[in-house]
């Protein structure tokens, strides 16, 4: 420090708290949301930080100065303990034989009450998933309309909720599902749903989980005229539902014998405790195969990951891909799996 100009010490220390939060929050996957609520809301900033302390670490390295060391250290253990909040490409040949193409996405009711000022949004989701071509596709807020046609699919499982307005989730497949079901989550539209699919000589469990959503407005304007108290309380109760639910879902998937995928809006980043739960010893295939940041949720200026695709070990990750379409507040991702001989 005694090396260092005023302007440079002032760096340092802002430096030094930069570093101090982002290790504090790599525990906050491992703290369950219901021991400490406040603590499990601060993993909606870890990219913030993680970029924070990548310009600290731009900012040394340009000056040459040792105190580089600092965000050089915490971001390696950043990146060991929680992976690279960017990925560059690590995709391996896409004309894989026999490979099971599955996508993710959450179509907000198909743009049902006109929240994107186009034209047609549903028909063009329809089209967009048609020209995709899945072999199973998990989605989210499905709603069943006279203009929404899957019939191209071989196969479905849906479970719908609500009175005048029926929604919930739906797995499409080209493959037949011998069993399917649900897991309920109390007091909430929200669930998880499974379908059994045979391929060849396999059966595969795949899982479409949407877990409690947080229901802020997540309008840059709107949100600065929110009471940043209101929106800890609001997140803490919600992530404490989260755990609940994904409690439910761990007991029911442990009674599978089945290999499994596991799809799903969990409404949460990849540095929370429900992301670890979750995903356990399988391999999220952005991690595997995918590029970017892998935003696959419409926020302003940031760039969020809270939509995800589960593979189990069995499985080769061959390609992975987040499309930029914005026909909803997601964006739709999928990946293409093989079995592993």
């Amino acid at each position: 420090m005694k090396t260092l100009g005023g302007v440079d010490k002032l760096v340092y220390v802002l430096n030094a708290l930069a570093a101090t939060l982002l290790l504090l929050m790599l525990i906050l996957p491992f703290v369950p949301p219901k021991t400490f609520s406040v603590l499990s809301v601060l993993s909606l900033g870890v990219p913030l930080v993680i970029l924070l302390n990548v310009l600290f670490f731009l900012y040394w390295l340009f000056k040459l100065k040792k105190q580089i060391v600092l965000s050089f250290v915490v971001l390696c253990l950043s990146y060991f303990l929680n992976g690279s909040l960017y990925k560059f490409s690590s995709s391996s040949d896409e004309n894989v034989k026999n490979d099971i193409k599955v996508m993710n996405f959450n179509v907000r009711l198909f743009n049902l009450y006109d929240w994107i000022k186009e034209k047609n949004i549903d028909t063009k989701i329809v089209d967009f998933i048609k020209s995709e071509a899945p072999d199973i596709l998990s989605i989210q807020e499905y709603h069943p309309d006279s203009n929404i046609d899957f019939s191209f699919f071989k196969y479905k499982y849906e479970k719908l909720s609500g009175t005048k307005t029926k929604h919930g989730q739906v797995i499409f497949s080209q493959y037949p599902i011998v069993n399917s079901g649900s897991v309920e989550f109390p007091e909430t539209p929200n669930n998880a749903i499974f379908a059994d699919i045979v391929k060849g000589k396999d059966t595969i469990r795949v899982y479409n989980i949407h877990l409690e959503s947080l229901r802020i407005n997540t309008d840059v304007d709107k949100l600065k005229v929110e009471g940043s108290e209101r929106l800890f309380k609001l997140a803490g109760i919600t992530f404490k539902r989260q755990q609940f639910q994904t409690d439910l879902f761990l007991m029911h998937k442990q009674e599978s014998k089945y290999k499994m995928i596991i799809c799903g809006d969990f409404n949460n980043t990849a540095y929370s405790y429900v992301y670890r739960k979750i995903k356990g010893d399988l391999k999220d295939t952005f991690k595997k195969a995918g590029n970017g940041f892998g935003r696959t949720y419409h926020f302003k200026y940031f760039p969020i990951r809270i939509d995800f695709i589960f593979a189990d070990e069995s499985f080769k990750v061959n390609t992975f891909k987040t499309y930029d379409d914005h026909l909803s507040d997601h964006f739709p991702i999928m990946t293409s799996l093989s079995l592993e001989d």
